[in-house]
């Protein structure tokens, strides 16, 4: 596979933000952690007992025991579900190496957190919160080392991870019930939720989608909110045939497919010599094209 010009062209400048969704988790084949909500959903309900009309539907099977067993309930099947030990695989690595200002993260585990730590200390995240447990709040920043950080302190990182459903570290965080996205769908469209450090750095910048799918309303709406007013191009990674949602939310929003596998992408990045990597990722690529080969 080639890499697009304009995508290889927009990597050297530094005009990407990659946008990491659970299906990077599966690049190396099994991965003990959820890579899927439909994954995440039949932990919960291998547990917990739920109508048999919602065992497949994470967000509604997650409000049926928030309200049946409480909150805390949810926290600790989300908590047991990725504190299964696994380690950052080779896009997570790539994803860390000096050269993105913002990297957003659309899932619950810390994989990329991992990569990030063995960096330096040059970094922090932002993550969403759960209006059920912070009423009023929609994020909550920290530092590398997972100290809580001053609002503002962000535009001293020269990388912000921007979680937005929450992760399990370092606070167990999550967006992971119906009423956690009720509070949140109702604010999004005017930013609200949106970190201004994430909106200011978006800003002159373009997406590249890697490990998403664009299925449910759910994921759309947040991928729309998210690249909201940023300049573009845009791309996506999708090796699956697209759904007719897919394919229409792709044409609305000006982002292009690349028909590839995950795994096999990331391959032509490390293989490409003429792809001109941002700072400190030209390295890195050398070393993955010997694991991937």
């Amino acid at each position: 596979m080639i890499i697009p010009n304009d995508l290889r062209a927009a990597l050297a400048a530094g005009h990407i933000i990659p946008y990491v969704g659970p299906g990077a988790l599966a690049l190396d084949g099994v991965c003990p952690l959820p890579a899927t909500p439909e994954d995440l959903v039949l932990r919960f309900t291998s547990k917990v007992a739920v109508p048999h009309k919602i065992r497949g539907n994470l967000t509604a099977a997650a409000q049926f025991i928030e309200n049946f067993k409480h909150r805390k309930t949810v926290n600790t099947l989300m908590r047991d579900a990725f504190a299964v030990q696994a380690a950052p695989n080779i896009l997570h690595e790539w994803l860390a190496a000096p050269g993105f200002p913002l990297i957003v993260h659309v899932w619950y585990d810390d994989l990329l957190r991992q990569a990030l730590e063995r960096r330096s200390d040059d970094w922090g995240l932002v993550q969403a919160v759960s209006q059920a447990e912070h009423y009023g709040t929609w994020v909550h920043s920290f530092r590398y080392d997972g100290a809580r950080s001053p609002q503002g302190d962000e535009a001293l990182w020269a990388t912000l991870l921007y979680e937005p459903l929450g992760a399990i570290h370092p606070a167990c965080n999550f967006l992971v019930s119906d009423s956690d996205f009720v509070e949140v769908l109702t604010e999004i469209d005017i930013q609200t939720p949106i970190p201004a450090r994430v909106q200011e750095l978006r800003a002159d910048r373009g997406f590249l989608f890697l490990g998403c799918r664009f299925t449910t309303q759910l994921e759309r709406v947040f991928a729309r909110q998210i690249m909201k007013r940023s300049h573009g191009p845009h791309w996506a990674v999708l090796a699956d045939p697209l759904t007719r949602n897919e394919a229409r939310f792709l044409s609305e929003q000006s982002i292009t497919p690349i028909a590839q596998d995950l795994a096999s992408f990331t391959r032509a990045l490390a293989a490409d010599a003429a792809t001109p990597y941002p700072q400190g990722l030209a390295g890195a690529a050398h070393g993955w094209g010997r694991v991937l080969n």
